[in-house]
């Protein structure tokens, strides 16, 4: 049985929930782009953060962060680095593992090699965690199935408006 929410906790999700209510700006899950009076990008994402700050941040809530370089360098492919991640993008994996109740791990970040865009790891809106049962299973029941990304990965598009793309061997989590 799950164990129920400390206030804090609460109170955080429900921050974070009515944080991510606003209108997304450019290239949005719909495709709209951004208008003239959106909101600047950073109001919904946050801030940016040190690799040393995010990564105490989810330690802190029991998601190690592991690399096959074993290395947090944001120049090396072989690292994983949390260096210019969004305080959103923070928020959203703790989201999840408390939402979940599962074990998260990330597996990739900010470093160099992942797709180019915008919304890219590189530029801080994007995790990987390694695809566990629990977790594939708790984003399948409780997100919106959108359809297959052109690479051939299922997405999922949670309350809030990210997306999470089942890749070969990990998930791919956009948070706006």
């Amino acid at each position: 049985m799950p164990q129920p929410l400390q206030a804090a906790t609460l109170l955080a999700l429900l921050t974070l929930a009515a944080c991510r209510s606003v209108p997304l700006p450019e290239a949005t899950p719909t495709g709209r782009a951004q208008q003239d009076g959106d909101a600047p990008l950073t109001a919904q994402s946050g801030t940016r953060l040190s690799d040393a700050t995010a990564r105490s941040r989810v330690t802190a809530a029991g998601i190690p962060v592991v690399s096959s370089g074993n290395c947090s360098v944001r120049s090396n492919a072989s690292c994983t680095s949390l260096e210019q991640i969004y305080s959103g993008t923070i928020d959203g994996i703790i989201t999840l593992k408390q939402a979940s109740g599962c074990a998260v791990n990330i597996t990739g970040g900010t470093e160099v090699g992942h797709a180019s865009g915008t919304y890219s790891h590189y530029n801080g809106y994007k995790v990987d965690t390694s695809i566990t049962t629990c977790v594939s299973n708790y984003i399948t029941a409780n997100f919106t199935y959108i359809g297959v990304r052109g690479d051939g990965a299922p997405q999922y598009r949670s309350a809030a408006g990210n997306i999470y793309a089942r890749e070969s061997n990990h998930w791919d989590i956009l948070y706006y």
